[in-house]
């Protein structure tokens, strides 16, 4: 196999023709999670800013409209970023108020004077050097998850990936980085993906009740986490409790709170999210499994190809700070605006034949999977080395697996289920979209 031009998946002419494909567009819909492209496509070259009635947002699907708005923070504002797509209940509303949930602004939703020094704090916690210094835990780390998964696959002929190494990499691997204890993985992990689907998701007003009491209990752990003053310094709760505003003022409790909210999140969800797609497309490859555990940087330049294509967090939120105009479309102020930062990912004005997977594309790391400017992903380089770590452990330590998906759909979590019966269920929420099952069998 040409590991420089490998075929890709997803490039399909998609439902209904061109003409009237934006007519059909649901952004939740089980046709748009399951494979998106055709209606990306439809919008860069059709549409490059467009209106979407059923979320009042203006879609904005050309890689450079994109990278101009990320690259202006002061012309759009990431105000809107964290707002629960659906409106909340009343319930729910009630259920965060008993816990005092708040998010005042503190990492992505934050466009004020103290975002710099919030920023410039986590990024010490994930940055090269130390993110370096941390290969020999994951990798130690995936050994002992992969160990499980050997176990199961010998015993039974199959296993689930996703549940029992992609999601759990990432938690452990954070929990160990950041020094956090008194709650397991399981219950973190199920705090994060409650706080994704309430905020990005269409849950029913009895789901959202759900939802909200796992979110409440989320936040309740946080703030007795980060009121708790017996933390090291090196930590990151320590380095929260000790940073100062720009004013002088200590930090707050809240927004001490809220930055820890982001970070825990986006550090094991979003990055088990990208493990589970980098390992699905790896899978699905023909003959690139074989090659990873032998081939120098193959996993790495996989992993990048992959968030290039299928990143896991699909969309952005920004809001106009003034009337503007963009991609042809005059804008006011207040405009809310969706940055497809997966679609941007497949401009051909930017990658050349976009649908095909090529791990050693000249530009293959220009993509904005992980955005740009001052709100660029702190974790970026964590998260491309537990991806790749992963990806390569997982085809050393099962060489001979292959992909089999089962029939239907896990039950919430903004899943998407099959229309052949083969496909996983699907992650299909706002702005995070990754396969919820990678089933292998022997």
């Amino acid at each position: 196999m040409d590991t420089r031009s490998v075929g890709g998946a997803n490039s399909g002419a998609g439902p209904g023709s061109r003409r009237g494909l934006l007519d059909l567009l649901d952004l939740f819909g089980d046709g748009f999670v399951r494979d998106p492209y055709p209606w990306l496509d439809v919008l860069r070259s059709e549409s490059p800013v467009h209106h979407d009635p059923a979320t009042g947002l203006w879609l904005v699907s050309r890689y450079d409209d994109i990278r101009r708005v990320l690259l202006d923070p002061a012309g759009f504002h990431p105000d809107n970023a964290l707002h629960a797509v659906t409106p909340l209940t009343v319930g729910a509303l009630r259920a965060l108020a008993r816990a005092g949930f708040a998010l005042p602004p503190a990492l992505a939703n934050n466009g004020g004077p103290s975002h710099a020094g919030l920023r410039r704090l986590v990024t010490r916690f994930f940055h090269a050097e130390r993110v370096a210094a941390a290969v020999p835990a994951i990798e130690r780390i995936a050994d002992e998850l992969l160990d499980t998964a050997r176990s199961e696959l010998d015993a039974t002929g199959g296993c689930d990936l996703f549940g029992s190494f992609a999601q759990v990499l990432p938690c452990r691997v954070l929990m160990e980085l950041l020094g956090i204890q008194g709650v397991d993985p399981a219950t973190l992990i199920r705090w994060s993906d409650a706080s994704l689907e309430l905020f990005w998701g269409r849950p029913t007003p009895e789901r959202q009740r759900e939802l909200a009491e796992l979110v409440g209990a989320f936040h309740r752990w946080l703030t007795a986490t980060v009121s708790d003053g017996g933390h090291p310094p090196d930590s990151l709760v320590g380095a929260l409790a000790r940073h100062r505003l720009p004013d002088g003022e200590p930090l707050d409790a809240r927004t001490a709170v809220a930055a820890c909210f982001f970070v825990f999140i986006a550090g094991q969800s979003t990055t088990g999210q990208l493990i589970a797609t980098v390992l699905r497309r790896g899978l699905t490859e023909p003959g690139l499994w074989r090659l990873l555990p032998h081939q120098r940087g193959l996993a790495e330049a996989w992993t990048e190809e992959v968030l290039r294509r299928e990143p896991p967090v699909t969309t952005w939120r920004r809001v106009t700070a003034r009337p503007v105009e963009l991609g042809g479309v005059s804008l006011p102020a207040g405009a809310r605006l969706l940055l497809m930062l997966l679609g941007s990912g497949s401009d051909p004005e930017v990658f050349a034949d976009p649908a095909r997977m090529c791990p050693h594309r000249p530009n293959i790391r220009h993509h904005l999977a992980f955005g740009a400017g001052r709100h660029r992903c702190p974790g970026a380089s964590l998260a491309r080395t537990e991806a790749a770590i992963a990806l390569r452990a997982a085809a050393g330590r099962l060489p001979e697996v292959g992909r089999h998906e089962g029939r239907g759909a896990q039950e919430g979590h903004g899943a998407s289920g099959g229309r052949g019966g083969d496909e996983p269920p699907m992650l299909g929420l706002l702005s995070f979209r990754a396969p919820l099952r990678v089933t292998v069998r022997g």
